[in-house]
């Protein structure tokens, strides 16, 4: 079944499907590459020009997963892999296909944080070694995770970082069974051995999608602790990202807001965390 994407609300996707036609594969990617070795896809094309090059955008199933396609040929990573879909990410699909028509006359790179996401589980995370390196990234993070660094002042910091932060910290503690330490200042310290042994036996029983949310998670609020809440459905997106922001809001409490700096970090703490919730949601209808 091909289904034709025909509205450009980023809200409201609707489908025209007609069973008569066949979804086929068709590579997008070619055979040669060229002198810089490069993968030739529609991601990289539209990186490169910068400019809108296909007229439909759809959703078709394919073997057992779903396929976004750009003019009926399938949507590739950047690596030039197939960005095949399980058929239990259906919603994913339609966030993807929505990002690529919503692309008007320019493409805005920043705008299809799920293409992104999705390709980046289906290029990496499928190769151990990479996941093993991916992890141990990860687990860097603890030793700098930001809820786990408090201040003494000023206090309306310290009030946020008691509302934020501490029932954070002891969710992962009785959760995970670790010992999550905190500080008062960034010099020299780690947490345990031992806590980073458990806490990486975590991250080894992630499959690929919540191994990409995971690290995306991780990377935007610069916590380990906030990210693994996230994709264990203890935090909401809008929870993860005032939790990471603990320290902007305590600055704007104080100082005010600066316009065209904390205002955009606002927006798009959310898009990115919204971008790796989304990407684990699954649907079995």
């Amino acid at each position: 079944m091909y289904c034709r994407l025909i509205s450009r609300s980023p809200v409201r996707v609707r489908f025209l499907c007609d069973t008569s036609i066949h979804s086929f594969s068709r590579s997008f990617a070619t055979a040669l590459l060229p002198p810089d070795g490069t993968v030739v896809s529609e991601t990289n094309r539209a990186e490169a020009t910068l400019k809108r090059f296909w007229e439909t955008v759809g959703i078709s199933k394919r073997d057992d997963g779903l396929t976004v396609t750009l003019d009926t040929r399938a949507l590739k990573t950047p690596s030039g892999n197939t960005l095949l879909l399980p058929r239990n990410k259906r919603l994913v699909a339609t966030l993807i296909a929505n990002e690529w028509e919503n692309q008007e006359t320019l493409l805005k790179p920043h705008a299809l944080p799920m293409t992104s996401i999705a390709s980046r589980a289906i290029d990496a995370f499928h190769d151990k070694k990479t996941c093993s390196e991916v992890r141990e990234s990860l687990l860097n993070y603890l030793d700098t995770d930001t809820i786990c660094f408090h201040h003494d002042d000023p206090p309306p910091l310290v009030e946020l970082q008691h509302k934020y932060w501490d029932p954070l910290i002891e969710w992962a503690k009785s959760t995970f069974d670790v010992d999550i330490k905190v500080f008062t200042s960034i010099l020299l310290y780690s947490q345990s051995a031992e806590t980073r042994t458990k806490l990486d036996a975590i991250l080894t029983e992630m499959d690929p999608w919540e191994l990409a949310a995971m690290e995306r998670a991780t990377y935007v609020t610069k916590s380990f602790l906030i990210a693994l809440a996230l994709v264990k459905r203890h935090l909401t997106v809008e929870e993860a990202a005032i939790a990471a922001q603990v320290e902007v809001s305590s600055q704007i409490q104080r100082w005010g807001e600066v316009e065209d700096s904390h205002d955009v970090d606002f927006h798009d703490v959310r898009r990115q965390l919204g971008s790796a919730a989304c990407l684990l949601t699954n649907s079995f209808r």
